[in-house]
């Protein structure tokens, strides 16, 4: 049974990347193979070279939204939209947004030239975890609020705006997420051409990233924490089309947790009979699934992720997926080697 002190590692904070590689693709690739146990350094825009011939990449294409308000030195970072007035949300400070208190966050708007309302924020609601229900005068998707949104990049990467569509995927599409898939931040054109020449096939599927991503595990033992759940779909199609996959490429944790929900669930709802060991469906539904050590993999054949932090939930997966000893191996062939760690740093292809 593992502890979370097992997931830890010393890492030196010049190698926390502040900024993404430029172009996208040249960021730094380590291979490693499962069953030679090897590493093998390169550049992302070489990873087509490593992935078998007419297999399927699957990716995640969900957008990353503006989350993260500032109102002066009031904070409003939305979690949930409940319908468009109304939201659950961080905020700061927390003195300021009292059960029943109305909070002025702008006294008078500017758009088009013309004046609007104030706008202002009713605290109808605050949970035990000191997520806020606030009624905002507004929409949230007024065009006059469009100055105070801000990307919700993560705590140990310096807000820059400039760098907003780097946070997101050149295939992004279904915007809700809280922070991007960053796995596949690496993808450009040209790799997806290279991947086209040699026969491997794209399927997206849809998972809303949630700030449960960012969630520190506080127990000792690791099957004692309590997995967030995300939103995600499949389509009709995508089902379809990886159902007749031999070989599947997961782009990130997160479309590794769609793929795996979605193979357990259909095993679990199976009765009678035994479903086929990788099985999808259509599906619009959420998942807290926890994928730790010992966890045997239904779907993902092959797995593209980032340097994930030390004891997080995103790190148990790799280590599900090498072993914990090779994990330590393989991170600690990174630190040594210099790769860039985090949601701007470079890639690894387990395969």
């Amino acid at each position: 049974m593992s502890e979370l002190s097992d997931f830890d590692y010393p890492l030196p904070q010049e190698q926390i990347a502040q900024k993404p590689a430029e172009p996208r693709d040249h960021s730094r690739l380590l291979i490693y193979d499962r069953k030679l146990k090897t590493i093998t350094d390169d550049y992302f825009y070489n990873i087509s070279a490593y992935l078998p011939k007419d297999s399927v990449l699957a990716v995640n294409n969900s957008k990353v939204e503006k989350a993260r308000m500032l109102f002066g030195k009031k904070e409003v970072f939305i979690t949930k939209t409940i319908d468009p007035v109304t939201v659950e949300a961080m905020i700061r400070p927390g003195k300021a947004f009292k059960p029943g208190k109305t909070v002025v966050l702008v006294p008078s708007l500017e758009h088009d030239s013309s004046p609007v309302e104030a706008l202002t924020a009713e605290v109808l609601h605050i949970a035990n975890d000191g997520l806020r229900t606030l009624r905002f005068n507004l929409p949230i998707d007024h065009p006059a609020l469009e100055s105070y949104r801000h990307t919700p990049f993560p705590p140990y990467i310096k807000p820059n705006e400039q760098l907003s569509d780097r946070y997101q995927t050149i295939f992004a599409k279904d915007q809700g997420s809280k922070a991007a898939p960053t796995a596949g931040l690496h993808f450009t054109n040209r790799v997806f051409s290279s991947l086209d020449q040699k026969g491997i096939s794209r399927a997206e599927v849809t998972l809303h990233v949630g700030l449960g991503t960012f969630a520190p595990v506080k127990t000792d033992r690791i099957q004692d924490h309590k997995m967030h759940s995300e939103w995600y779909s499949v389509s009709d199609h995508t089902a379809r089309f990886l159902n007749q996959a031999s070989f599947i490429t997961a782009v990130g944790t997160t479309t590794a947790r769609v793929l795996e929900s979605e193979a357990t669930r259909l095993q679990n709802n199976n009765t009678g009979h035994q479903a086929p060991f990788r099985s999808f469906s259509e599906a619009v539904t959420t998942t807290d699934i926890f994928i730790t050590p010992g966890y045997s993999f239904k779907a993902v054949d092959a797995l593209i992720t980032n340097f994930h932090l030390p004891k997080s939930t995103l790190l148990m997966m790799v280590a599900a997926f090498t072993g914990l000893d090779e994990m330590h191996r393989i991170y600690q062939h990174a630190i040594e080697n210099k790769y860039r760690f985090y949601s701007f740093g470079d890639a690894m292809l387990l395969i």
